[in-house]
C-alpha cells in the first residue's frame, strides 16, 4: 500500500501556488520521505502522472498501459497525447483535455473524480520529467489530500534517435547530452544555454519546445560563432504516423524547417551523434571484452 500523502498535505488549499511553497520548503532539507518506499515501476495508490511516450502506442509502458486501460477519466495533454493512443487504451475512459485549463481549474477536476471513487490518470505526452510541468500538479494535489506519482515515459528526444538509426551519445563523438529549450516568453535570453552546450563539442544538443523559432536559434549560433557546417537533424512527430525527418546544418535547418511549414511537435538534435558518422569502437566490445579491465569499468563503459 502507497504512504500517505505527508502531514501538511491534509488541508486543501485554494491557491496551488501555495501547494508549490509548502512542498519546496517541505523539501527543502531533504528528499520526500516517500522516495525509499517505492520504485519507479512499483504500483501506487493515488493519480498516476503517466507519461505518454512520443505518440506511437507501441512506445507506452507496460505499467502506463495497465493504468489508462483501467481509467475513468484520463485528463490528457490535447494534441500533444496522439488520438491513436487516445482511441486505443481510453475509448472507454471520459476524456478531458488539459490544454487551456490552468491549475485552480484542473486540480479540483482530478480531485473531485478522485474522492467520487474514480479512477484517474493524468497523461502527460513524452516523459512528465522533462518540461511536463507535472511536479506542480502533483504538489497541489497533495496539499489537498489526494496522493499522486510518477509513471515514466519515451522522451521524445530518445524516439528520435532511434529513428535516426543513432544514439545521443557515441564514442569519440558525444559524450554528453544536454535537453534545453530556446529562450522566449518562458526562458529569458541569458538562461539560453544553447550556444555553450554546442561549442563544447562533443555534446548532443537535443532541443525541446522549440520548433517554431528553429531559424532564430540558428542565426544566434552563428552569431555566437558556432560551426555553420554543425550537423542539426530535426525529427517531426517522432513516432507518429505523419513523422518526417529534415537534415541539414547549423547554417540551412532554419530555411529547410519554415519551408517544411512545421511550427511545432518537432525534436531538434545538435551534433555529430545526429548523423552516427565518424564514431569510434567502444571499450566494452574492444578491450575490456578481451580481459583488459575490471567490473568496475565496465559499468562506465556501458553506455560508449
Amino acid at each position: 500500500m502507497s504512504p500517505s500523502p505527508p502531514d501538511d498535505a491534509a488541508a486543501p488549499l485554494d491557491d496551488p501556488q501555495d501547494a508549490i511553497d509548502a512542498a519546496g520548503d517541505g523539501k527543502g532539507d531533504g528528499l520526500d520521505p516517500r522516495v525509499r518506499e517505492h520504485t519507479a515501476g512499483d504500483a501506487q495508490t493515488g493519480i498516476p502522472f503517466i507519461g505518454a511516450g512520443p505518440g506511437d502506442p507501441g512506445l507506452l509502458t507496460l505499467r502506463g498501459k495497465a493504468l489508462v486501460d483501467d481509467a475513468d477519466l484520463v485528463v490528457h495533454a490535447g494534441s500533444l497525447v496522439s488520438s491513436d493512443l487516445l482511441e486505443e487504451h481510453c475509448a472507454h475512459a471520459e476524456l478531458v483535455n488539459s490544454v487551456g485549463k490552468d491549475l485552480e481549474e484542473l486540480v479540483p477536476l482530478m480531485k473531485d473524480a478522485h474522492e467520487d471513487g474514480r479512477t484517474v490518470v493524468r497523461l502527460h505526452s513524452g516523459d512528465p520529467a522533462v518540461y511536463g510541468a507535472a511536479l506542480e500538479q502533483i504538489d497541489a494535489l497533495e496539499r489537498a489530500g489526494v496522493p499522486a506519482y510518477f509513471v515514466p515515459g519515451v522522451t521524445s528526444a530518445f524516439a528520435s534517435a532511434a529513428t535516426l538509426r543513432t544514439q545521443l551519445t557515441l564514442n569519440g563523438v558525444a559524450d554528453h547530452v544536454a535537453f534545453t529549450r530556446p529562450q522566449g516568453r518562458t526562458l529569458d535570453p541569458e538562461d539560453d544555454h544553447i550556444a555553450e552546450f554546442v561549442e563544447m563539442g562533443d555534446v548532443t544538443t537535443c532541443i525541446y519546445l522549440g520548433t517554431h523559432a528553429v531559424a532564430e536559434t540558428m542565426d544566434r549560433l552563428l552569431d555566437d560563432g558556432v560551426d555553420p557546417d554543425t550537423p542539426v537533424a530535426v525529427v517531426y512527430h517522432a513516432s507518429w504516423p505523419d513523422e518526417d525527418v529534415l537534415v541539414g546544418t547549423v547554417a540551412d535547418i532554419g530555411g529547410k524547417l519554415d519551408e517544411a511549414g512545421y511550427r511545432a511537435s518537432a525534436m531538434v538534435l545538435i551534433g555529430e551523434a545526429a548523423t552516427g558518422a565518424g564514431y569510434e569502437r567502444s571499450y566494452l566490445y574492444g578491450d575490456w571484452a578481451n580481459g583488459g579491465s575490471d567490473d568496475s569499468t565496465a559499468e562506465t563503459e556501458a553506455d560508449d
